[in-house]
């Protein structure tokens, strides 16, 4: 049987992902971002969960997608709904999960045809790695 290589490049698809950053078609990451399968991944300035501002989520409702994927770093945190109110409002989803089962997630949603964002954030491996004061 032959098999052919299906180019990525139409479409901004998650090949790769660890704990200091994400690879979107062969391109490596290490800032927080937004992306749409249609859209490169647009700068998101958030550097840990705890910065959210409805300002950011302000930014993701201005490309109007379907369902956002917002990926709160390593571990799994939900964020106010306060803060998504403008999403909510305009009846676009928001779901929540660490940064490795968002990627997976949004590479499954874009491969179904839906307008999907990815959000999410990388924190900067200082932070991350700090060791506990306790």
């Amino acid at each position: 049987m032959k098999l052919q290589i299906t180019s990525t490049q139409q479409y901004q698809t998650v090949t790769a992902y660890d704990d200091a950053g994400i690879e979107i078609n062969a391109k490596y990451f290490t800032h927080s971002f937004v992306m749409l399968p249609e859209i490169a991944p647009i700068t998101w300035a958030v550097d840990h969960f705890e910065a959210l501002t409805t300002e950011h989520f302000k930014q993701i409702e201005a490309q109007n997608p379907d369902v956002v994927i917002l990926g709160t770093g390593r571990r799994q945190r939900f964020v106010h709904p306060k803060l998504t109110t403008v999403l909510t409002m305009r009846r676009i989803g928001i779901e929540c999960m660490d940064n490795q089962a968002a990627c997976r997630t949004y590479n499954i949603l874009m491969a179904e045809g839906r307008k999907v964002a990815l959000a999410l954030i990388i924190e900067p491996a200082a932070t991350t790695d700090k060791p506990s004061l306790t």
